[in-house]
């Protein structure tokens, strides 16, 4: 990560506005709630709006998955620091209800989780890492689950 791009994502309140004011997150009226100034949470929450309701009525697929797409990705590389090379790697979303109203996903990157990679990627070697990510409606029934798979890697140089 470049410095001005590491200065912008410096402190967890600045990259929770960066990310909300983000286009794709701006358009799609999906935003950042909360990042643990730790980042080792955060929550994203979308509204319901007429731009990002599809044809039936229900929240767009797209933009529920865009509501979780970047987010342990951007939270693994902060936790984990500059001497890593981190990459979404795939997903899968799984839609389970129609989405209506709100929904909201919770994001959580534990200790023990990032020992884990750290130790996984001591040697240079390649880490797949991976989480499953639930989005809930307001009266907390399952809209979708995403399942994710980053790639992590110590940095060589």
């Amino acid at each position: 990560m470049n410095k001005t791009i590491r200065r912008l994502f410096a402190s967890a309140g600045a990259l929770r506005r960066i990310m909300s004011a983000y286009s794709p997150y701006l358009g799609a009226g999906i935003r950042v709630t909360h990042i643990a100034d730790d980042f080792g949470s955060a929550t994203v929450e979308m509204r319901q709006r007429w731009y990002n309701t599809n044809y039936v009525g229900t929240h767009f697929g797209g933009s529920l998955y865009s509501m979780l797409d970047p987010m342990y990705m951007l939270l693994l590389m902060r936790r984990l620091g500059n001497g890593y090379i981190v990459w979404d790697k795939s997903a899968h979303i799984e839609f389970i209800r129609p989405g209506k109203g709100n929904v909201v996903a919770h994001f959580e990157l534990t200790d023990e989780r990032l020992d884990d990679i750290r130790a996984a990627t001591a040697d240079g070697e390649k880490m797949l890492p991976t989480w499953d990510v639930e989005v809930h409606d307001e009266q907390g029934q399952l809209v979708a689950r995403v399942h994710k798979v980053l790639y992590v890697r110590r940095k060589t140089d």
